[in-house]
């Protein structure tokens, strides 16, 4: 049988005539002879709703509370678009993340699926129910509900259609494909066909806004194809699949991520183990480091930076206080005015002189640059947040004509 799995994102079912709207898109979807799975997020800014709510009855919420309240926004979502398709004269089954079989890890608010389990889907498609399953959440192996982290739904599609080994695997939102850049800031940007995992996976880590860069990563290491659409349009598209070398293009897309933050620590022993004590801590802690730089060393002591998202700032900072008065520290500072530009691109592998071109883009502008960071797919720079705007408009007029 032909499956497909279809995930439509908050904006997709952001009202009850959207999801309406949806309810007809599955169902013509189904009528063509496929068993279909849907997965869905929560209505709009449902999240941001509960997470207000949440901080204030707590300063810090309990993220095992958190978790709790945050699944039932993608509840909602499951029971009124079953009650739509089922408007419609077809017969859908809701389930809850746990329901659908997804087991993680117990990390709260960001947990890792460990393993799909799809017997209760089949069960389902096997009846020919349309199965509607919640985005971003699964349970433990504590039988707790966990939550996936933003952008959690796209992770649970990927994993449903690796699973199942779908057929075909379609991500719903509210643009007509993955561009190459913000349109939004930049509307000369473009939608890209085809662009590879590896591409797809740095546009995801470095600000793009299109994708969840675990949902990437996972459709990447069990090769899962997908393609990203829009949900009120039927033309465009993205497939993001195996992709070897790209001739033509040194730059596919240029990214920003203005929800970056930078923690300093200001004379540091420079010595063995040092770097190890700070990132170790920061690993347990489940925080996610990004741009590491350290100055040369004077007098056996040296100046260290980094950046994290800024929704870990906050702990970054309590952990890297307590590290730096142990280490004998003149000081650690963190700083959120800043942004992160970035260009991306397989064939960069084969071209020298693009960090040139990007550095004297950004020197015209009289942007500077604090930090640098590179890959062989990838350049990114961190400058001011004033800045950020100007500088993806500079970048992307560089490479992408």
């Amino acid at each position: 049988m032909s499956i497909i799995v279809q995930k439509y994102g908050g904006s997709s079912v952001a009202d009850t005539e959207k999801i309406k709207k949806v309810a007809e898109k599955v169902v013509n979807t189904y009528r063509k002879g496929n068993k279909v799975v849907v997965v869905v997020s929560a209505m709009g800014k449902s999240t941001d709703n509960l997470i207000s709510l949440a901080k204030q009855i707590h300063d810090s919420p309990p993220t095992r509370e958190m978790d709790l309240l945050l699944s039932t926004g993608e509840i909602v979502s499951v029971a009124l678009l079953c009650m739509a398709i089922e408007q419609l004269g077809y017969e859908a089954e809701g389930l809850p993340g746990f329901l659908a079989g997804i087991r993680t890890d117990s990390t709260h608010t960001k947990a890792r699926i460990c393993t799909v389990d799809t017997r209760r889907i089949l069960e389902e498609l096997k009846k020919g129910k349309i199965v509607v399953v919640a985005g971003f959440q699964g349970i433990s192996a504590e039988e707790n509900i966990t939550t996936l982290g933003r952008g959690g739904s796209d992770l649970t599609a990927i994993a449903i259609a690796g699973a199942l080994k779908a057929n075909m695997c379609e991500i719903y939102t509210d643009v007509p494909g993955v561009f190459t850049t913000d349109p939004n800031v930049v509307p000369e940007a473009r939608v890209i066909p085809v662009i590879s995992y590896q591409e797809m996976l740095e546009m995801a880590s470095t600000g793009a806004k299109v994708m969840q860069s675990r949902a990437v990563e996972f459709a990447q290491k069990y090769h899962i194809p997908f393609v990203v659409k829009s949900t009120f349009t039927d033309s465009g598209g993205t497939m993001v699949t195996e992709v070897d070398f790209k001739e033509g293009a040194v730059v596919s897309s240029v990214t920003l991520d203005e929800k970056q933050a930078k923690i300093t620590f200001f004379n540091v022993p420079d010595k063995p183990g040092v770097a190890a004590r700070i990132f170790g801590a920061l690993g347990e802690a489940s925080i996610n480091v990004d741009v590491i730089v350290q100055n040369v060393s004077t007098s056996g002591y040296t100046d260290l930076s980094f950046t994290v998202s800024t929704s870990d700032l906050e702990k970054t900072f309590e952990i890297a206080k307590t590290i730096g008065a142990e280490l004998g520290c003149k000081s650690v500072t963190s700083d959120s005015d800043i942004a992160k530009i970035t260009v991306i691109g397989l064939g960069m592998m084969n071209h020298p002189g693009v960090a040139a071109r990007m550095f004297k883009a950004l020197a015209k502008s009289k942007i500077n640059i604090e930090m640098i960071s590179t890959s062989e797919i990838k350049i990114s720079c961190i400058i001011r947040k004033q800045d950020g705007q100007k500088a993806l408009k500079v970048v992307h007029q560089e490479f992408i004509k």
